[in-house]
């Protein structure tokens, strides 16, 4: 039925197969509650333009290629009780590239990601869900372009922390409150060629549904955001900016293997409190479809209006669309996954047209995993990502660039 705003977000993000048929590491037992599952990658990577804002322009001719390895340790911890769970994820990662002009590049990477839910609520039973969670990720220009491609491949550090209360009243009526802060800081040191723009941002949300039968769940939902933003500090500009946005929509199920949730609505964002606010139409679409036993495929389209983190004093209207899809071949050893990302930035200067553009963003990976036995794999990666900008041949072109990589590594997990 039914799914968490919060927690359908959080879902599509990954993208796996289905059944695994090789018996794969179980992780350290911990009494019957809690396991460990330590893991450590070593990889080695070619890029074909190592800082693609310098070689961004007029040309791409100046952009420079290296190659730079990898090692990066991880812990995942996961404790199931009989009405609540604990996940943590972390990890370190340490980056060197080949090229001495590129050591300044050099990055001593971590982040951790951590989930609580509680629940006393079984499938459409009367009931409470509390969902809580806390991440924090340090960002660079050698980050995996898929996962980077909202932070302009910049050294970015990102926290947030989020929660959500869901309510059952009965099998067909449900409701829930979440709230999120997040905070993105940029590193802007010489070492990047543009300045960007972070922020701190609150979100407060509410959602109903009503689900009358188990096919179909109607659902209306509202939220407010606040944004207190770097690219208005020091200006004539206020540094605060907020909006809302509306949306109703269905959320369940298609078939036994296809879930969907799919809402439409307005938002008003009001940048720097100007008293020119842009409305326009938005959307959330998420979906997965268990193909077959081996066979797995997820989409997620969203649309949602911010302080530009590319240009001082503007604000931008972002459109994204995700694609994924997996297969398992080889009696589970063998896992491919295609992903395809597409992002349109429309950004709009408060005060002047002249330095309005739009940026289309394609990111595209294929990826090959290979299980030799239970606790030792490999892995290799092909990411190539295109930015266009629509006044690049106008103005300097900035933003204006392609890039892709290969990727070869081994992965020891118990």
């Amino acid at each position: 039925m039914k799914r968490f705003t919060l927690v359908g977000l959080v879902a599509v993000t990954g993208l796996m197969a289905g059944a695994e048929v090789l018996d794969r590491p179980s992780g350290i037992k911990i009494g019957e509650r809690m396991t460990l599952q330590p893991s450590v990658a070593i990889s080695a990577t070619y890029d074909s333009n190592v800082d693609p804002y310098i070689s961004s322009g007029n040309s791409r001719n100046r952009k420079k290629d290296d190659f730079f390895w990898a090692i990066s340790p991880a812990l995942r911890l996961l404790y199931e009780a009989e009405s609540w769970s604990l996940n943590l994820s972390a990890y370190y990662n340490f980056r060197q590239y080949f090229n001495n002009c590129h050591q300044n590049l050099n990055q001593h990477n971590y982040g951790e990601d951590l989930r609580w839910n509680w629940s006393n609520s079984v499938g459409a039973e009367k009931g409470w869900t509390v969902l809580l969670g806390q991440g924090f990720r340090q960002i660079t220009m050698a980050d995996d372009m898929m996962e980077g491609a909202g932070s302009y491949n910049g050294d970015s550090r990102q926290l947030h922390f989020e929660g959500a209360v869901q309510r059952r009243f009965n099998e067909y009526l449900h409701a829930d409150l979440n709230a999120s802060y997040y905070w993105l800081d940029y590193d802007d040191d010489a070492k990047n060629g543009s300045s960007f723009y972070g922020w701190d941002r609150v979100l407060v949300g509410a959602e109903a549904g009503f689900a009358p039968s188990k096919w179909t769940d109607f659902i209306v939902n509202a939220c407010y955001q606040y944004f207190d933003q770097d690219n208005a500090k020091g200006t004539s500009y206020a540094n605060s900016s907020d909006g809302f946005a509306v949306q109703a929509g269905l959320a369940s199920y298609m078939t036994e293997r296809i879930s969907y949730r799919v809402l439409a609505g307005w938002s008003r964002f009001k940048y720097a409190k100007s008293s020119d606010a842009e409305n326009g139409f938005v959307y959330t679409v998420s979906g997965n479809w268990k193909i077959g036993e081996t066979w797995n495929t997820m989409l997620l389209a969203t649309s949602y209006y911010q302080p530009s983190e590319r240009q001082y004093a503007s604000r931008s209207r972002v459109d994204s669309v995700s694609w994924g899809i997996a297969k398992q071949l080889v009696r589970g050893k063998l896992r491919t996954t295609f992903d395809l990302r597409y992002r349109r930035e429309t950004n709009e200067y408060i005060s002047n047209s002249a330095y309005d553009y739009t940026l289309d963003i394609w990111t595209g990976r294929l990826g090959v995993d290979y299980a030799f036995c239970r606790f030792l794999s490999a892995f290799a990666y092909g990411e190539y990502q295109n930015s266009s900008n629509s006044e690049a041949s106008k103005r300097s072109g900035a933003y204006d660039y392609d890039r892709w990589r290969v990727t070869l590594g081994l992965r020891l997990t118990y």
